[in-house]
């Protein structure tokens, strides 16, 4: 369950669609706030962190896309999910390749954006504060330490960038080790029955991981693809797994 006023910050130059959407993520639960453009993005943020931000692709002055890419390289990790006019898949690849934790194509039902929101929201949410960390969610993975609780993966001691969305399916690897994962699944396990599958937005999101964890991503040892089936995460005998 998700909790109310969780604050979502809508950008997007489209006047009616902000205030549609403001009315409507209020309605279920949601506390909103919205910009015509990027440019105040910066002092919006921090005098109000979001909780998630539902950001348009195509703005004047900055695109949506280049917005997405500069948060992800200052560091921010806010979930972004990208409204795109076209979705055709080559633009939602692009997308979830800059950082952006989930798509969706214009014209849209409401509806399925607040499921959208919420189901980011879930995969977003963190442990309670001050709560232990039990021993068992910590796992190795070569060079590599994930933390499930704190959401986090470290590479030798330093932390990588990992998205909500990246988090989740390296969790159902984790979780699912030595198992044959079809792309159908894996997108299922990590996103939620309420996505389509779109199997080259899976590859791209695996593409991403082992360049992560892998110690040379062209020749992948943890997550090796099964020919005519999907992935399988075989972890070293002896690492943890969760």
């Amino acid at each position: 369950m998700i909790q109310a006023m969780q604050h979502i910050l809508v950008i997007d130059d489209d006047q009616r669609l902000r205030e549609l959407l403001q009315q409507f993520l209020a309605q279920n639960g949601f506390r909103v706030t919205s910009l015509a453009d990027a440019r105040e993005l910066t002092k919006k943020t921090e005098r109000d962190p979001p909780h998630l931000i539902v950001l348009d692709w195509m703005m004047p002055h900055e695109p949506g896309i280049e917005v997405c890419k500069r948060l992800r390289r200052q560091g921010d990790r806010t979930p972004i999910i990208m409204l795109t006019a076209k979705g055709d898949d080559d633009e939602r690849i692009e997308g979830l390749d800059s950082g952006a934790d989930d798509y969706l194509p214009k014209p849209f039902n409401p509806r399925e954006l607040v499921s959208r929101i919420q189901a980011v929201l879930r995969r977003a949410s963190e442990r309670a504060p001050g709560a232990p960390i039990p021993t068992d969610t910590i796992v190795s993975i070569g060079a590599c330490e994930v933390n499930l609780a704190l959401r986090t993966l470290a590479k030798n001691g330093v932390e990588q960038e990992l998205t909500t969305s990246e988090f989740a399916m390296l969790n159902v690897f984790i979780t699912h080790p030595h198992e044959p994962l079809s792309r159908e699944r894996l997108s299922m396990l990590a996103r939620g029955k309420e996505h389509d599958v779109f199997d080259r937005a899976v590859d791209v999101q695996v593409s991403r991981l082992r360049k992560l964890i892998e110690p040379d991503p062209v020749k992948p040892r943890y997550i090796q693809t099964v020919w005519g089936r999907g992935y399988v995460f075989a972890p070293d005998r002896g690492e943890s797994s969760a």
